[in-house]
C-alpha cells in the first residue's frame, strides 16, 4: 500500500476548475492492482449509498400504496416483502458503492466478505444469531407486525416493528420494549393473533359450607352478564377441589378478542363479586385464632407457657 504525499505539478494552461478536479481525483491511498482511494471516490461512495436508500424508500412506498393492495396480500406478508426489497436494494447499493469508492472488482469484495463472515461467526455470534433469527421471523412469520404476543417472562403487547436484529413491542402500558430476534425464536411465547376464539379461566373461591349448586348458577349468571363473553361455546363451571381456606372453582368462558383478555377478566371478576353479594355467597379469607395459655404449677417442659396460632379452613372461627 502506498500513501501518496505529493501531487504532480500542474500542467501548463490548466484552469482552477481542472486543478480542483485533479486534486479530488488524485489517489491518496493506492495499492497497485488492488484498490485506490481518492476524495472524489469517497464522495461517490457516500452518494451511491444515499441514492440506494432513497430508491429503497420510494420503491417500498410505491409498492405499498399502488401495487400490493391490488393483490389483497395480508399486512404481515406485505411487511416481509417490503423488508426484503429494502435489503436487496441496500445490499446492491453498498456493493456498487464499494466498487466505485475503492475501484475494486466485486469478486474481491466477495472474498473480503467471505473472510469477514468467519470473523462474524466467532466474534459477533450473538449479533449473527439475531440477524439469522430476523430472517426466520420475516419468512417463516411465527410473529407478524400488529400481532398481540406474550413472552415467557411476562412481557405482553403489540408487535410494532421487526428489523434485522431486533423486534419492537409496545406493551399494554404503552412502553416500548426492544427484544433481540433470537429470543423470540428460541423461547416460548403466546401469540393471541393466531387464533380467533380462546378460553379464559377465571378462578374464584367460596367458603366451606356454601351451596355448590347455587355457586355454580351464580358463576354462570355472572359470566353471561359480560358482553364480551361468547354464548357459544357456553361458559362452564369447574370445581377445582378443596383448598386450605376455600372451595376452589373456575368459571371457563370463551372470548373472540384475545388481546383484550385482561379487561375481560376484570369484567368477569366484577360480575362475580356483584352476583355473589346479591345472593349472599361468601368469598373467604384466611383467619387465625390466637390461643393464650398461662403457667400452671406442675406443668411439664413440653407444656411450656406461650402462645400458638391455628388456621381454620373456610375462614371460620373454631
Amino acid at each position: 500500500m502506498i500513501l501518496q504525499d505529493q501531487v504532480s505539478a500542474p500542467a501548463p494552461g490548466e484552469t482552477l476548475f481542472e486543478r480542483i478536479i485533479r486534486y479530488l481525483n488524485y489517489p491518496f491511498i493506492k495499492q497497485e492492482g488492488a484498490f485506490k482511494l481518492s476524495i472524489i471516490s469517497l464522495i461517490l461512495l457516500v452518494l451511491v449509498i444515499c441514492i440506494a436508500a432513497l430508491i429503497s424508500r420510494y420503491t417500498r412506498r410505491f409498492l405499498q400504496n399502488r401495487v400490493l393492495p391490488s393483490f389483497h396480500i395480508d399486512l404481515g406478508l406485505q411487511y416481509t416483502l417490503l423488508r426484503l426489497v429494502h435489503y436487496v436494494i441496500i445490499t446492491l447499493g453498498v456493493l456498487y458503492a464499494l466498487k466505485i469508492g475503492f475501484s475494486v472488482d466485486l469478486t474481491s469484495v466477495a472474498v473480503i466478505l467471505g473472510f469477514l463472515s468467519v470473523g462474524i461467526g466467532f466474534g459477533l455470534q450473538y449479533i449473527a444469531a439475531d440477524m439469522a433469527s430476523g430472517f426466520i421471523l420475516l419468512f417463516e412469520r411465527p410473529v407478524r407486525v400488529n400481532d398481540r404476543v406474550r413472552l415467557d417472562d411476562g412481557i405482553e403487547g403489540r408487535v410494532n416493528n421487526i428489523s434485522m436484529r431486533s423486534t419492537v413491542i409496545v406493551t399494554n402500558e404503552n412502553m416500548t420494549v426492544i427484544i433481540p430476534n433470537s429470543k423470540l425464536v428460541q423461547t416460548k411465547l403466546v401469540n393471541y393473533s393466531r387464533t380467533t376464539n380462546v378460553r379464559l379461566n377465571v378462578p374464584v373461591g367460596v367458603a366451606y359450607g356454601s351451596d355448590l349448586e347455587k355457586v355454580s348458577e351464580a358463576l354462570l349468571e355472572a359470566a353471561s352478564s359480560v358482553e364480551e363473553v361468547l354464548a357459544a361455546p357456553a361458559p362452564r363451571v369447574h370445581f377445582g377441589g378443596f383448598g386450605d381456606s376455600s372451595l376452589n372453582f373456575e368459571i371457563r368462558v370463551w372470548i373472540n378478542e384475545p388481546h383484550k383478555h385482561p379487561q375481560i377478566r376484570s369484567k368477569v371478576n366484577f360480575a362475580i363479586d356483584r352476583v355473589f353479594r346479591a345472593q349472599g355467597i361468601e368469598i373467604p379469607f384466611p383467619q387465625y385464632d390466637l390461643h393464650l395459655r398461662s403457667d400452671s404449677p406442675g406443668m411439664s417442659p413440653d407444656e411450656s407457657p406461650g402462645a400458638y396460632l391455628e388456621t381454620h379452613p373456610g375462614g371460620r372461627n373454631k
